[in-house]
């Protein structure tokens, strides 16, 4: 088996130019917790409930991502980029990656190539990994990406249009088979 070990990568959204701060809650995930088996690839693959409230004034419309910056990787993994969100929405339900979104609101796609969420999925014997879920106030109706854009790109423009993060994070390792109880 390969061996994996490195450093931790930071939280990024430090990091990032200054936004404020607003209130985002989950029935799926409980920040700094492991996540529900509805959040991981091989058992739910379900995007989680998030509702958020005390936005910046003059949002917008919103973009929510969940990035995991502990992938093996030099640019960590994304499993979910939501764009253009209408102003007034304030919660989503748990699956709500594959309802029909709101007019104007789109995916863009995942590192794993998929139009939607995909959940977590680090290599069997790596460290737990820390799956940001982020909703963006952003300071325009839309983020002027199209559903063609990287995460990266959207990244990119939220850097210049956003005014707030609502941030929630699970984790999640796969089990050592090797271990014993």
């Amino acid at each position: 088996m390969t061996d994996l070990t490195r450093p931790q990568t930071p939280d990024p959204y430090p990091l990032l130019p200054a936004a404020a701060a607003f209130d985002v809650m989950s029935n799926d995930v409980i920040d700094g917790q492991p996540l529900k088996d509805d959040q991981v690839a091989a058992r739910g693959n379900s995007s989680p409930h998030l509702a958020w409230s005390n936005v910046p004034e003059g949002t917008a419309s919103f973009t929510i991502t969940c990035f995991d910056p502990d992938a093996p990787t030099p640019s960590g993994f994304w499993h979910w980029v939501l764009v253009d969100l209408p102003a007034d929405l304030r919660e989503i339900p748990a699956g709500f990656a594959g309802r029909d979104l709101p007019e104007g609101a789109f995916h863009v796609r995942n590192d794993g190539g998929e139009a939607g969420f995909l959940g977590a999925a680090p290599p069997e014997g790596d460290r737990p990994h820390r799956y940001f879920f982020v909703v963006h106030a952003v300071d325009t109706e839309s983020l002027g990406v199209d559903a063609g854009a990287t995460p990266a790109a959207v990244s990119f423009a939220l850097a210049f249009h956003t005014l707030g993060r609502a941030i929630v994070h699970g984790t999640y390792a796969h089990e050592d088979p090797r271990a014993t109880s």
